[in-house]
């Protein structure tokens, strides 16, 4: 069903007030009023659209802002900004591995990566989820022989796990791989400053492409790369996906920095979103919850069967609560589980709301006892 108000803590469907726990909105920033006033801002001056892709006539003053601001924000010397972050991972993925290179990818990485893995031309190898054994084995085996690229989400969007950036990074340099990661969950999250997972385990200098997206903690949508100033201005002139698309419109841009505005200046956002997640974290558990092994907002419910999840799914919102269902494909078959997410605008009201459906359904489907 259609969602009828604004993307909050509780939304309409229906006529009915929902607590919100399905939504990427992890900072509360699509509400937030200057964001809104940014937005409306960039509306009154450069109208709806640009009318045009990036290197024609689509690139105005906010593009340029945005990438100096998001560079400056990640610690990296240059920022290319693509209409959707999807395209990010397509385009640039397509864009750097060429014939005789070598692409290696985690086996729970976003589809996206993996789509943009069919369009390379180089040779693509999946190593089990988070088995640096397996990783290592690939990178020796071609170390010396092709340029090896890995590409990793810092945090994996179903079941909110973290990637082993640490070792993954060291594995990297061992064996003269380069590493790029979607931190598309993580911008915004983690860290001290919210640059991320890599900010989060102080690999800001060691990882060599940072991918973010704007339709999470930005609260807006879009996406972005940010690296080395000579790789970026490759991928803006290889890229497909960017190249080929109209640029983001003028409103999206100005509410993408508005938000970076408020990452930067209220950091008490970070803490309450956290405060809210560790008390879900830690309450699902006590209930008897299988949550498997987040350590981020986004917390799983386990279920394992597609059509349990569905029924499961269906009585929790019939009780007022919104989660999502992640079944085959989203996740692997016999591991399907409800996804929920939180954010800094939760308050202890919507918290128990969520923990007295997810308790009454968790008993009458037998998951608790």
């Amino acid at each position: 069903m259609p969602i009828e108000s604004p993307s909050g803590p509780e939304v309409l469907i229906d006529g009915r007030s929902m607590v919100m726990l399905g939504s990427n909105n992890y900072l509360g920033l699509s509400q937030h009023p200057a964001v809104i006033a940014a937005a409306h801002a960039a509306l009154d001056q450069y109208g709806t659209g640009c009318t045009g892709s990036r290197l024609l006539n689509g690139t105005l003053t906010l593009h340029r802002e945005l990438e100096s601001r998001l560079a400056q924000f990640m610690n990296k010397p240059a920022a290319l900004v693509f209409t959707t972050g999807y395209q990010v991972n397509v385009g640039v993925v397509a864009a750097l591995v060429g014939r005789n290179d070598i692409l290696i990818l985690d086996r729970a990485d976003h589809a996206s990566i993996v789509d943009g893995s069919r369009l390379a031309f180089g040779k693509t190898m999946r190593y089990p989820h988070s088995d640096m054994d397996a990783l290592e084995l690939i990178l020796r085996t071609h170390a010396g022989k092709h340029g090896m690229l890995i590409v990793v989400d810092g945090v994996f969007s179903m079941e909110g796990d973290l990637a082993k950036l640490p070792e993954i990074s060291r594995l990297a340099r061992t064996y003269g791989a380069r590493l790029m990661v979607d931190d598309a969950h993580g911008v915004g999250v983690l860290g001290e400053g919210g640059r991320g997972s890599v900010e989060h385990f102080d690999l800001l200098d060691d990882v060599d492409l940072v991918m973010g997206t704007f339709s999470k903690s930005f609260a807006s949508t879009g996406g972005f790369i940010a690296g080395d100033e000579e790789v970026i201005y490759f991928i803006k002139h290889t890229a497909r996906a960017f190249l080929f698309s109209a640029s983001i419109p003028p409103a999206s841009a100005a509410a993408a920095l508005a938000a970076l505005d408020v990452i930067e200046s209220e950091p008490d956002r970070r803490r309450r979103l956290w405060a809210n997640t560790h008390r879900m974290k830690s309450e699902l558990t006590r209930l008897g919850f299988d949550t498997g092994h987040s350590e981020t907002p986004i917390i799983p419910i386990i279920v394992g069967d597609d059509f349990r999840t569905a029924q499961l799914w269906k009585r929790v919102f019939d009780d007022g609560v919104f989660v999502n269902a992640a079944i085959t494909p989203a996740v692997e078959p016999g591991h399907a589980l409800l996804r929920t997410s939180y954010m800094a605008t939760h308050d202890n009201s919507h918290l128990d709301r969520a923990l007295s459906a997810m308790e009454r359904a968790g008993k009458e489907f037998g998951l608790i006892s």
